[in-house]
Formats: structure tokens, sequence, C-alpha cells
């Protein structure tokens, strides 16, 4: 059996493709609709940083439901499942606010490992590339 596509990519939670050119991604981009990276940690830092950056502080988006929706909208997913599915691994109620992320970094670590589970249908996910990855994105 195959690793789910996120996995493979290095891009856990399935960033699409865009003019961003994140630092890690593979020179090599076979993938026509996502990411690819180099490492896991690097695909983890893209998420952290879009999720506490662009998320957070750039659009203003506080809750799994805000996040979510925006995330994997309804035109390409069915939303209301992911967040109901991200808010029970989390236990964070979908419209309570997560807090300023680097005075509660435990939920968006909690956030984005949900957030991975639910683009690659498993918990087989590597839990200490994502901790690095947390850690190159908050210290950039």
């Amino acid at each position: 059996m195959s690793l789910p596509r996120g996995i493979r990519n290095n891009n856990p939670l399935n960033i699409r493709r865009s003019k961003d050119q994140w630092k890690g991604m593979s020179k090599t981009q076979n993938d026509r609709s996502f990411c690819q990276f180099e490492t896991l940690e690097y695909g983890w830092r893209a998420a952290f940083y879009l999720l506490t950056r662009t998320y957070y502080h750039k659009y203003r988006l506080y809750t799994v439901r805000a996040i979510v929706s925006r995330w994997a909208p309804p035109s390409e997913n069915n939303t209301e499942a992911y967040i109901a599915n991200v808010s029970r691994l989390t236990g964070i109620a979908p419209d309570e606010p997560l807090g300023i992320p680097s005075e509660k970094p435990s939920r968006w670590m909690m956030l984005g490992l949900a957030m991975a589970i639910q683009e690659n249908g498993t918990t087989s996910i590597d839990h200490f590339a994502m901790l690095r990855g947390w850690a190159m994105a908050r210290g950039d």
C-alpha cells in the first residue's frame, strides 16, 4: 500500500502549488496540484507558517471553523465534516478561539496534526517532524 499523497510529497496539509516559493521546496515539482518539499519538516514549516502567520495574523482567522472553512472550502471538500473531525481530534470546539500562537503553541500544533490526519486519512504521522517544523516556522 502506498503512502498518502501528502506524506509522499512531504506536504502533510496538502498545500496547493502557487507562486509562493517555500523554503525547502523540492527542485522538481512533479505533482501538478500540490507542493513537494525536500523533507517532512519543511512541509510542516510551510503549514505552520500559513496557519500562524497568514491565517491568524493576516486573515484574522481565530477558530477551527474559520480556518478550515478557508483551508478546505465547500467547493472542494465536505467542510463541515472536516471541521467536526478536527474539533473531535483536538478537543477544541469549532467556534472556540485557538489563542495567540506564541502563547498557545500546543493548540496550534494540535490543529496542524488534526488537519494532517484529515488530509491524509491516517494517524501515522511523524510527530517529531511536526515538532521540528513548528520550531522552524516559529524561528524564522
